[in-house]
C-alpha cells in the first residue's frame, strides 16, 4: 500500500458512497480529534490556544497556494472577502464576471448599486476584458458543473488592460495546483476540497495590500491584537491580517491539522487520484447513454436531466448533489473506483 493510500485510510471511513465534495468535505480523524480536545479543554476551563491554530492554518493554506503567509487573511466567508473588494472599487468602476457563477463571488458588486457589472459566458471572459475594466473576478472552478477558467488566458487579458485579477478557489483549492502569485486577489472556503471544518476561508492579496481598505477590522486586525482590544485600532497589522475577520476558533483547531494532511498527500497526487475517478464515471455514463456537462480536467461531473434522481440515490446510500437539474458527483481523495461503480449500478436501475 503507497503512502496515498495509507494516509487516506488511516484518516476516513465514512459509512456510504459520498460524492459530494464539492457541496461539503469528510472530516479527517485528525480533525474531529483536534476539534474534541479544543472542545473538551474549552469546557474544563483551561482552553488550547487555538489563535496559534490561526497562524498555524495560515501558513499552510499559504504555502499550499505558493505564497508568503503575510499575503494571507483569515476568515469565515467568501462573500465577506468578496465585499471587501468591492468596497474598495471607486464609483462606476466595472467589474466583469461569468454567467451563474457562485452568489458569494459576485453580489457583493451588485449590491455596490454604482458599479458597472458586466457578465459574459464563462468560456469569453478573457476575450471580453477591456480597457477601462477594473476588475475580473471569477470562480476557477464551477460550482454548478465543474468547469475550469482558463486562468491564463485570464491572467494577460487583465494584466493587457490594465484590470485586477480575483479569483475563487473555493472549488478549486486542495485538488487544483493554484498559483496565487499569479493574480491579485484570490479567496476560498476551506470545507469543501480541503476538507476543514466550516468556519474557516482565505483571502491571498498583493505584497501592497492591494489598495483594500480593512472596513470590517476589529481587534484582530490590530499589529498588536491584545493591546488592539479598546478603542480604535491605533496600528494595523502590516500584513493581510489587518483583513482577518474574527475566527471561529474551533474551526481553526480542526482546519490546522486538515491543511497539514492535504500538504502531506500533495495537491498533484489528490489531483491524478481525483481525475482518475471522475474519467471512470464519464466512461460509465456514456455506456449507460448520458453524457455530461463538458468539463475537462475536473473532478466535478454534472449529468443533465438526472438530477430528480438525488433523492434515490441517497436512499441508496450514494450522496450526490441536485443542482438545477443536474446530477452533480464530485471525486476526491476518499473515494474509490468501486464508489464510482455503486453510483453508476445504482444510475443504471
Amino acid at each position: 500500500m503507497d503512502t496515498f493510500e495509507s494516509l487516506v485510510k488511516a484518516e476516513f471511513a465514512p459509512k456510504n458512497t459520498y460524492l459530494n465534495t464539492a457541496s461539503t468535505g469528510l472530516l479527517p480523524a485528525r480533525t474531529v480529534d483536534a476539534m474534541r480536545v479544543a472542545v473538551e479543554s474549552a469546557a474544563v476551563g483551561r482552553p488550547t490556544d487555538m489563535f496559534a491554530d490561526v497562524e498555524a492554518a495560515r501558513a499552510s493554506f499559504a504555502r499550499l497556494l505558493g505564497v508568503p503567509g503575510r499575503r494571507v487573511a483569515a476568515g469565515a466567508s467568501v462573500a465577506v472577502y468578496t465585499g471587501l473588494i468591492a468596497a474598495s472599487l471607486p464609483e462606476g468602476a466595472e467589474v466583469l464576471t461569468a454567467e451563474a457563477d457562485f452568489t458569494s463571488v459576485v453580489n457583493p458588486f451588485h449590491m455596490r448599486g454604482d458599479l458597472k457589472v458586466r457578465t459574459v459566458p464563462l468560456e469569453r471572459i478573457a476575450e471580453s476584458v477591456r480597457p477601462g475594466t477594473a476588475l475580473v473576478a471569477v470562480s476557477a472552478a464551477q460550482s454548478a458543473d465543474g468547469r475550469i477558467a482558463d486562468l491564463d488566458a485570464i491572467r494577460e487579458a487583465a494584466r493587457t488592460h490594465g484590470a485586477r485579477t480575483y479569483i475563487d478557489a473555493s472549488q478549486a483549492a486542495g485538488w487544483l495546483p493554484v498559483d496565487a502569485d499569479a493574480y491579485d486577489y484570490v479567496a476560498s472556503v476551506a470545507f469543501k476540497w480541503l476538507v476543514c471544518p466550516r468556519g474557516a476561508a482565505f483571502l491571498v492579496v498583493p505584497e501592497d495590500l492591494g489598495g483594500l481598505n480593512p472596513v470590517f477590522a476589529g481587534w484582530v486586525a490590530g499589529e498588536h491584537p491584545w493591546d488592539s482590544c479598546y478603542g480604535p485600532v491605533e496600528e494595523l497589522a502590516h500584513s493581510a491580517r489587518r483583513f482577518d475577520e474574527s475566527p471561529a476558533l474551533f474551526s481553526y483547531a480542526g482546519a490546522r491539522t486538515s491543511l497539514e494532511l492535504v500538504e502531506e498527500l500533495g495537491v498533484e497526487h489528490i489531483r491524478q487520484h481525483d481525475l482518475a475517478l471522475a474519467e471512470r464515471f464519464l466512461t460509465g455514463l456514456g455506456a449507460l447513454g448520458h453524457a455530461a456537462v463538458p468539463a475537462p480536467g475536473s473532478p466535478i461531473v454534472s449529468v443533465p436531466g438526472l438530477g430528480h434522481r438525488q433523492a434515490e440515490l441517497s436512499r441508496a446510500g450514494v450522496e450526490v448533489s441536485d443542482r438545477a437539474g443536474h446530477l452533480r458527483a464530485a471525486f476526491h481523495l476518499y473515494n474509490t473506483p468501486a464508489d464510482v461503480d455503486r453510483l453508476l449500478d445504482v444510475l443504471s436501475g
